[in-house]
């Protein structure tokens, strides 16, 4: 299953540790380091070896703390697929990042935490849309750290076709490839693919698709239901906006789901991973991490499919889009 880009491997599914080591939106704490160890052993082990993170990921004084922990636990780990294990990053364009030098200083830094190179160096979003002066020197950095040898690959993050393209142009004629566009892409959140048409540009041009928030925060889990209870924080608020409105495509999951003794969230997985897609749900127990790793090994059928896509397409209230996401 393993395709291999410019020495970096891509798995058929990978894990997202955004919440390791944020406390605004997932409540993280130092106690969880443990289990976030076991939850990194158990994807590695099943053939989940890409980790993506980013150097924002980490609120406070924890800035850069999932880094942290994916150098420490990548370093610990003794079993299978230790090879195959693909530490990826985004660098944030923060707006006092405006020189090339600013991005390979960055990837240095985010180096620095991990103990290591970083295996896939991801440009985490455009400024097309509000500073599109800045954003021609950062992605020079990007590609810089790859000719320097500091990361094996090098990827984007919330970018469109029309952006993509003209990076792709950009880097060609430096001779750095795009090993990944990531986007957030889920049965909620279509619009890349189906309004923006990126699978067929990816495609194209070699680029590996990843689908960021595969289950929309956890609304596909269908743990969340409209009598139930919503998770704290932030998320309540989006949840009690959008789970009246997705009760048929949950409907439909749950059909699927229980005709194949499967979960709600490893048939929402299992169907970007028949988009093409490689999904990056969060784990943030070995419960979770169980879950996910349940959507590998089967496959929806085209009917199944085709089912799932038709419903999404008739809800009336969809995900936010990242306001990063350039057309």
């Amino acid at each position: 299953m393993m395709q291999t880009n410019q020495k970096l491997t891509f798995p058929t599914m990978g894990c997202g540790t955004w919440a390791w080591g944020n406390r605004l939106l997932w409540g993280y704490d130092e106690s969880m380091d443990n289990q976030l160890q076991e939850v990194f052993n158990l994807c590695v082990s099943n053939g989940v070896t890409l980790f993506d993170t980013g150097d924002s990921y980490g609120t406070g004084r924890l800035n850069g703390r999932s880094e942290q922990l994916l150098g420490q636990f990548s370093r610990e780990y003794q079993g299978a697929n230790k090879e195959n294990i693909c530490i990826a990053t985004k660098l944030a364009a923060y707006p006092w990042r405006l020189t090339r030098n600013s991005m390979v200083k960055a990837g240095k830094s985010s180096a620095q935490r991990l103990g290591k190179n970083i295996d896939l160096v991801q440009m985490h979003w455009s400024t097309a849309n509000y500073a599109p002066w800045q954003e021609g020197a950062l992605l020079d950095g990007l590609a810089d750290l790859y000719e320097q040898g500091l990361v094996k690959g090098v990827g984007l993050s919330n970018y469109g076709p029309k952006r993509l393209k003209w990076v792709h142009k950009r880097f060609s004629e430096r001779g750095v490839a795009i090993a990944s566009l990531q986007v957030q892409y889920s049965l909620l959140s279509t619009y890349p693919v189906t309004e923006l048409g990126l699978k067929e540009v990816c495609d194209e041009l070699g680029i590996k698709l990843i689908a960021y928030s595969p289950l929309a925060l956890g609304l596909l889990t269908g743990k969340y239901s409209d009598k139930g209870a919503f998770p704290k924080g932030i998320r309540a608020i989006l949840f009690r906006q959008l789970v009246p409105g997705i009760q048929p495509l949950l409907a439909c999951l749950r059909e699927i789901a229980q005709s194949r003794n499967k979960t709600l969230s490893q048939v929402a997985l299992n169907w970007c991973i028949c988009k093409g897609t490689i999904p990056i749900p969060g784990a943030k127990t070995v419960e979770q991490a169980k879950q996910n790793i349940g959507a590998l090994g089967w496959q929806l059928d085209s009917g199944e499919v085709a089912t799932l896509d038709k419903v999404a397409a008739s809800l009336d209230k969809k995900m936010v889009q990242n306001i990063f996401q350039t057309k």
